[in-house]
């Protein structure tokens, strides 16, 4: 996981832990829900991300979010990031859904028969539905265990 400006490891874990919650923390904030070892260790991701302009510090010296930073593969839905290619196959569900519209119609409608195309058309849309959200569903599932905060 990293952004274009480099935002990686622990320092990935305290700018998606300061997106979620979506208000000025401190450092002592941040060990207390990350379960860092100290708050100089937050305080030292914090300043990292200070100087990559990413979030700033408000007047009583607490840290925000400045700016969602993009992440490649991964868009902002939120304050969650989410796999691109998970979005992508919700769109494949829509696609596939009139698909399956049309063929009913066809079949209720008495319109003719179903046409070797338009089987082929739904095979292929079936298939890029399941490629996109198994493809999705690791990456979610790698995100997930990546910022996941260990048990006390």
């Amino acid at each position: 996981m990293s952004s274009e400006q480099g935002i990686e490891g622990t320092t990935f874990k305290v700018y998606l832990y300061l997106v979620k919650e979506a208000k000025p923390l401190g450092p002592r904030d941040v060990t207390r829900g990350l379960e860092l070892s100290s708050p100089s260790v937050a305080y030292r991701h914090l300043q990292k991300l200070e100087s990559l302009g990413v979030i700033q510090k408000d007047l009583k010296g607490d840290y925000v979010v400045k700016e969602k930073t993009p992440f490649e593969g991964y868009i902002w839905i939120g304050r969650n990031l989410m796999p691109r290619l998970l979005f992508y196959s919700f769109f494949f569900v829509g696609l596939l859904m009139v698909e399956l519209i049309v063929v009913e119609a066809r079949v209720v409608g008495g319109t003719g028969p179903i046409e070797l195309e338009l089987i082929f058309l739904i095979l292929v849309t079936a298939s890029s539905t399941a490629l996109f959200m198994v493809e999705g569903s690791i990456l979610l599932q790698r995100l997930k265990k990546y910022t996941r905060q260990s048990s006390p």
